[in-house]
């Protein structure tokens, strides 16, 4: 195998290194424990900043526009390992071809991300084709919704945005935890501010990961550097900069697929099997190094100048024995019924991408005619470039699900690649306006001019386009009363989709002309001393895009098969959040019900009407926490995840039934007399070990069947002076 064994002892060095770090300065520093930070249960509050919604640092209780803050402190009680976890937090999200040792897809309200657009770094944009550090990100930001007005192009579930851990005064974290089987994560967090007037700040976060989970055959290892300054050159003038640096190796794991025409007993599948457990497998390396270099300068009392610049520089070696098909039956989106399947190997070695952006604007705040205006206003110019190798995607021979079949290898790279240069220039405007006391009225605008260029690493089919296009929103709230809040929005998204890289489509690689969707949303929020809660109602109109051809299922005949615009999908649903305190209780819910169809499909009007795959018509997911009063420092909680159905094949004549999931997990803060605290975190995922499929993605022409994770238990250690 291509990749080494990794065993707890490795962390070694860096446990040795938080040791002596952490002794030194116990010896010389204390800490009142009325100063520690406050510690909290989740990951949404009334008063949550998202700089994500476009309008700076207003809270999400007073914007006409639904999103979810999950903070650093809800990822460690959660255990989140990795972006896909953080599903568990909102109703609205869930999971779309999740594979372990991959990166994260997520689903918003439905729809799909578009990883090349849909993620944001602090507000600017990034690729999320790779594995996204979470150990030094103070908070993750999810914008439910079109983004036309904070995106130039973007997928219209919703905006991913990770913001940077700063310096915030004195620092000093460090943490070890296991997880089931014998995972191993180290890190440490450290800040300070020194100099004159404290004008000089620094933050550093470094982790170091053991992996070896419960699925078979996946050992593999991580570890992250990052850096994160700034300095109070004046009172009006703030210079920040940071980097970081990441490192992933580990296999991933191919799905289930249907077995003939018949769904698989997912009671009976033991959800650790790995398919890529071939003698010749490798892992997935990632490796990620992104940096961002940010002025702001306050001109006057009411206005800020902000320019922003970032660059991230990806690398990437994709490898899998890739499950693929039943050529025996003649079935190639499916395995074969006995269990069997076509095995390919599939290599795409070397793979570059680079983003970079500049965001040159100013905000401030004017009245004109007796109105009030909190105004936003600049430009964004991106630039992102894919450069790739020949890959291979090879017929290796006959594999079987329970991974018994051993096919010899075949790495030639026979298959071209598709290289990408993509340029946007964005203008937007943002306002606020205060009407009356209690009426607001919100405008946003973004013009983006755009270039997209591709062509095959062979030097064939060169495309090149240029476009432009304005995505308006529009927005109305009126203050009920003090707390409560209700708003009436609509806006426009632009995405840009490519076509898979495959031999069967005439435009393989090849970027689509871009699309409009579009969204009206209404919503009810009200907030108190212990309870907030909100209530939305939305309806998303996106273009469908779709396979046309006389043969778009197997790779055996090429240029027959074309990705292109084909109808329309309509997300019409219902949103309910709350979250309440009451003593030593605080409970906490989120529901989503949604009615998604496919209207308008030419190429195959039985479509019509039909559900979209890999779409749960219902999700709840609760959450309650105990302050235990006789033990001062335990938390006991508890949380359940409910998924509804979800369609297997585009006819609805297949579905994966819905399933329900349970968690628990218990928090200590154990104080140290003028040291800090001990915070020991204890949890057990999927209580009952229930076995179900989790979800069902159409993916590269193919059914795919992931299962839930069984039953894991985790726990860690952590120590703050």
């Amino acid at each position: 195998m291509a990749f080494r064994s990794c065993k707890s002892p490795a962390l070694a060095p860096l446990a040795l290194g938080i040791a002596s770090a952490f002794g030194a300065h116990a010896q010389s520093a204390s800490i009142d424990p009325q100063t520690l930070p406050p510690v909290t249960v989740t990951g949404r509050a009334p008063d949550a900043i998202a700089t994500i919604g476009g309008f700076g640092e207003l809270p999400l209780s007073k914007l006409p526009l639904q999103a979810t803050v999950v903070t650093g402190v809800a990822m460690k009680d959660a255990g989140v390992q990795s972006l896909a976890d953080i599903t568990r937090f909102d109703a609205s999200l869930g999971d779309a071809y999740n594979s372990e040792g991959y990166w994260t897809t997520l689903m918003v309200r439905g729809f799909a991300t578009d990883n090349r657009f849909n993620f944001r770094r602090d507000g600017l944009p990034i690729n999320a084709e790779t594995s996204l550090p979470l150990a030094n990100k103070e908070r993750i930001e999810i914008l439910k919704g079109a983004s036309g007005m904070q995106a130039g192009t973007s997928a219209p579930g919703g905006l991913v945005n990770l913001v940077v851990k700063r310096p915030e005064g004195t620092v000093r974290s460090a943490a070890l935890e296991w997880r089931q089987s014998h995972t191993w994560r180290g890190g440490v967090d450290i800040g300070q501010r020194f100099g004159e007037g404290e004008a000089f700040g620094l933050r550093v976060n470094a982790q170091s990961d053991e992996l070896d989970p419960q699925t078979h055959d996946l050992h593999g290892h991580s570890q992250l550097l990052a850096v994160a300054g700034d300095w109070r050159v004046t009172p009006d003038t703030l210079l920040e900069a940071e980097f970081e640096t990441s490192h992933r190796s580990q296999p991933s794991v191919p799905a289930m697929s249907l077995l003939g025409n018949r769904l698989p007993d997912a009671s009976a599948y033991d959800p650790r099997t790995n398919l890529n457990n071939q003698p010749w497998s490798q892992p997935v390396v990632l490796d990620g190094d992104t940096a961002s270099l940010r002025w702001q300068q306050r001109l006057s009392a009411d206005w800020r100048a902000v320019a922003h610049l970032a660059t991230q520089r990806l690398t990437s070696d994709d490898r899998l024995a890739f499950p693929y098909g039943c050529g025996a039956e003649g079935n190639y989106d499916r395995y074969c019924s006995d269990g069997t399947f076509d095995l390919y190997d599939f290599r795409s070695d070397n793979e570059r991408r680079t983003t970079d952006a500049l965001d040159l604007g100013v905000r401030g705040s004017l009245s004109t005619a007796g109105i009030a205006h909190e105004l936003q206003t600049g430009v964004l110019l991106s630039r992102f470039r894919s450069r790739l190798q020949g890959q291979a995607y090879n017929y290796a021979g006959v594999g079987n699900i329970d991974g018994s079949l051993v096919t010899p290898a075949a790495p030639e790279l026979t298959a071209a690649n598709t290289n990408r240069d993509e340029r946007n220039t964005e203008l937007y405007v943002r306002d606020a306006i205060t009407l009356t006391p209690t009426w607001s009225a919100w405008l946003g605008l973004r013009h983006t001019q755009l270039k997209r260029e591709s062509i095959a690493t062979d030097g064939s089919e060169p495309v090149s386009y240029t476009d432009s296009f304005t995505t308006p929103w529009l927005a109305l709230s009126h203050a009920l009363q003090p707390g409560l809040l209700a708003y009436a929005s609509w806006g426009q998204g632009i995405e840009s989709e490519v076509a898979p890289n495959r031999a069967r489509y005439t435009n393989a690689g090849q970027a689509l002309a871009p699309l409009k969707s579009r969204q009206m949303e209404l919503g009810l929020k009200g907030t108190a001393t212990d309870l907030s809660w909100g209530l939305t109602v939305f309806d998303i109109v996106r273009p469908r895009f779709a396979d046309v051809g006389s043969d778009c299922a197997s790779d055996t005949v090429g240029n027959t098969c074309t990705h292109q615009e084909d109808g329309e999908q309509r997300h019409r649903g219902l949103e309910a959040d709350s979250a309440w305190s009451v003593g030593d209780w605080t409970l906490q819910g989120a529901a989503m019900w949604l009615h998604a169809r496919v209207e308008d499909v030419t190429s195959d009007t039985t479509l019509n009407g039909k559900r979209p795959v890999n779409v749960p018509d219902r999700t709840l997911k609760l959450n309650v926490s105990y302050r235990v009063p006789l033990l001062t420092g335990l938390n006991l909680s508890a949380g359940a995840v409910h998924e509804g159905e979800r369609m297997v094949l585009q006819d609805n004549s297949l579905s994966i039934p819905g399933w329900t999931r349970f968690d628990a997990a218990a928090r200590y803060e154990q104080r140290l007399a003028g040291v800090g605290t001990l915070t020991w975190r204890v949890g057990v995922d999927n209580l009952s070990d229930r076995r179900a499929w989790k979800e069902s993605p159409l993916q590269f022409g193919h059914v795919y069947l992931y299962p839930l994770a069984p039953r894991t238990v985790r726990a860690s250690v952590q120590i703050d002076l």
